[in-house]
């Protein structure tokens, strides 16, 4: 299955979509099209919504661990919300809610931004 990427920023927020699977065939694509969003667009803040992604492994760790690093050294957060409970074990497993925020939803997340 392929991965769809969707885009959208509200405020200083860039918000990614994800539906289908984040794996080494399709990790080098998001890694791509998120810095050139990020490079674009005046952004502070990344929200990973990961509510249609049905696989990740670490290849898409690796991604959002750079994502991270990217938006941090600006002094912006990353949060990720509406996660689904074999991805939860791998964030979990991997260390990474140690720095990334989890939100229920892509509202509460937008919330903890400031962005109402």
């Amino acid at each position: 299955m392929a991965l769809e990427v969707e885009f959208a920023v509200k405020k200083d927020v860039l918000i990614i979509r994800l539906n289908g699977e984040l794996d080494h065939h399709t990790a080098e694509q998001l890694r791509t099209q998120a810095e050139q969003k990020i490079a674009e667009s005046e952004i502070k803040h990344l929200l990973f919504n990961l509510e249609g992604l049905s696989f990740m492994d670490s290849s898409g760790l690796g991604v959002m661990l750079g994502r991270y690093k990217q938006i941090s050294q600006w002094g912006g957060r990353m949060m990720v919300c509406a996660i689904s409970p074999s991805i939860h074990r791998l964030f979990e497993l991997s260390g990474m809610f140690k720095i990334i925020q989890l939100a229920e939803t892509e509202d509460e997340a937008l919330d903890a931004l400031g962005v109402a």
